[in-house]
């Protein structure tokens, strides 16, 4: 929301307080609706609110209210599928308004001027392992830090980010940017652990007498599939390939590659053997481009570099230097079925993006525990069977991304400080939907969403640099006025001009307004006209 909610309590004896007529049977009354961007955001951040304090020019101000939800907005803002600019309602009106690319400029901003997160206010005394570094682990760990417990993070590998170090190329999520909003939230105190895997969660959490425990172990563990092949075949796994990259000595994966797969890993895989060298870059996927899971602008930019994609197949067999490949067909189902019809590639190597799954030993002989699908079960509190130990990220069912896990991070910390105080944690009940059949867009005229830059093709293909550029801060501020304000108050004073009955009063700067009934009609105009919606009427005898 963009400014805060009003309230005025008049005197029973007050004029204001009395009704007009008979001859009104609604009255309007201001009200606050929930932005899509906002409800739409899978770490519940209050969108609309930090884009107004950044149309403002006011970029601390908009990241200190982004970062109350999520720690990670630099990062965020590269790799979010964004699905609140899906949901926008500016893309009703001429295109959705780039949410995510104005994250990015206020995370880089915080990065730029070394801005720092409040430290808490006192300390709980309680204590909270979080297991995993990744952008679930980290999101919990922030959140718990800011309620004042201390916290540890144990990790197993060298360093921390999770599958955003070993599962994004640094094309799309450079380092730097990783590790400055990492360290930043180390620097709130949380403990972190690296080269330290928990093998027994109960054992840790017995001896280092924590209070509670968060689960954030990400999918390092790539899935199988039999395929036949020569004993010379060249077979590798996604998440093997990717995890190589962080380290002195580069995949060797030789001039023709075929990734097998269709997700947002098998298109990271190919995009990466370009930039290693290879001459031809080929997945194989079994449905059509309408199926394919990864996402659509990713899919679009490996075209570009020169990725070849084979639609409808499968394969087959490996050899030593070439595949077999069987071309499908769909059924009347939409189900991809095999036709028969074969066709050799030359391939150097074969690498498997068909998933991951994870590690869940560390939960072995846990009581009460439940594990279904590769997954933990948990309850609307994140909570697993076993009392004070919750998961979330990639070992919860749900959808595995970046934007997912800090969600998860925060719910299931809001759900630990309650549960260790005793209590329990209630999701505040949401206002009613701003549907774009609420606005009033006449009142906006057209403007183009702007478009970050984008490295050239050439140097995509050949190098690791960032390939989507940063907006400036003119771009960013522009962008962030095209915001609606979706069913939420911004005095523009619209309502306080067309009222025929000088039935509006302004209450004075971020307070908005209030209705004087002894004057006001009930005509609606004011409802009609509000831009953003932001009034309806009532019966009058509510």
């Amino acid at each position: 929301m963009k400014t805060k909610p009003f309230a005025i309590t008049l005197d029973p004896g007050s004029s204001l307080a009395n009704h007009t007529g008979s001859w009104r049977t609604v009255r309007p009354v201001y009200v606050d609706r929930l932005p899509p961007c906002n409800h739409a955001c899978p770490a519940g951040e209050n969108i609309q609110g930090w884009l107004f304090h950044a149309e403002s020019g006011h970029y601390e101000e908009a990241w200190r209210l982004l970062t109350q939800d999520n720690p990670l907005p630099a990062v965020m803002g590269r790799v979010c599928y964004h699905p609140c600019e899906t949901s926008c309602n500016r893309g009703q009106l001429d295109e959705s308004v780039g949410i995510n690319p104005i994250e990015r400029f206020l995370g880089d901003e915080a990065l730029k001027h070394g801005w720092k997160f409040d430290p808490p206010r006192k300390r709980s005394g309680k204590r909270v392992l979080v297991v995993g570094a990744g952008p679930s682990g980290l999101s919990a760990a922030y959140h718990l830090a800011r309620f004042g417990h201390t916290v540890t993070i144990r990790e197993a590998g060298p360093v921390a980010g999770g599958m955003m170090r070993f599962g994004i190329p640094k094309y799309r999520l450079p380092r730097d940017v990783l590790e400055g909003e990492i360290q930043r939230i180390v620097d709130l105190g949380v403990v972190l652990e690296l080269n330290s895997k928990v093998t027994n969660v109960l054992e840790a959490k017995s001896e280092g007498r924590f209070d509670a425990v968060f689960l954030a172990v990400g999918a390092h563990i790539a899935k199988r599939a039999y395929l036949p092949a020569g004993s010379a075949a060249k077979m590798l796994d996604a998440v093997s390939v990717l995890r190589s990259m962080e380290g002195e000595e580069k995949p060797l994966l030789g001039r023709r590659v075929v990734v097998y797969g269709g997700g947002n890993t098998a298109l990271d895989v190919a995009r990466t053997a370009k930039r290693l060298g290879a001459t031809e870059s080929i997945i194989i996927y079994r449905r059509t481009r309408e199926k394919m899971p990864a996402h659509e602008s990713e899919l679009e930019e490996a075209l570009q570099e020169g990725v070849l994609v084979k639609w409808l197949s499968t394969i087959k067999q490996a050899g030593e230097s070439s595949i077999t490949v069987e071309k499908m067909t769909l059924d009347e189902k939409g189900n991809a079925q095999p036709t028969g019809e074969l066709e050799t590639l030359e391939a150097d190597s074969v690498v498997l993006a068909l998933g991951q799954d994870v590690d869940l030993s560390l939960l072995d002989g846990v009581p009460g525990l439940e594990i279904n699908d590769g997954v933990v079960k948990v309850d609307q509190a994140m909570m697993t069977g076993q009392p004070g130990i919750f998961a979330g990220g990639d070992m919860v069912p749900g959808e595995r991304t970046v934007t997912v896990g800090v969600g998860h991070g925060k719910l299931a910390a809001r759900n630990i400080d309650a549960w260790l105080r005793d209590e329990s944690w209630t999701h505040p009940e949401s206002h009613e939907l701003a549907s774009f059949d609420k606005l009033n867009t006449w009142y906006y005229s057209d403007a183009p969403k702007s478009t970050q830059p984008v490295l050239d093709t050439i140097r995509r293909q050949s190098t690791f640099e960032e390939v989507v550029g940063s907006f400036d801060e003119t771009t960013a501020q522009f962008e962030a006025r095209r915001c609606l304000s979706c069913g939420n108050c911004f005095e523009c004073d619209n309502c306080y001009g067309v009222c025929p009955d000088n039935a509006v009063m302004k209450l004075g700067p971020g307070q908005r307004y209030a209705f004087n009934y002894d004057y006001c009609k009930g005509c609606g105009l004011c409802v009609t006209e509000c831009p953003c919606g932001a009034i309806r009427t009532v019966p009058e005898d509510i």
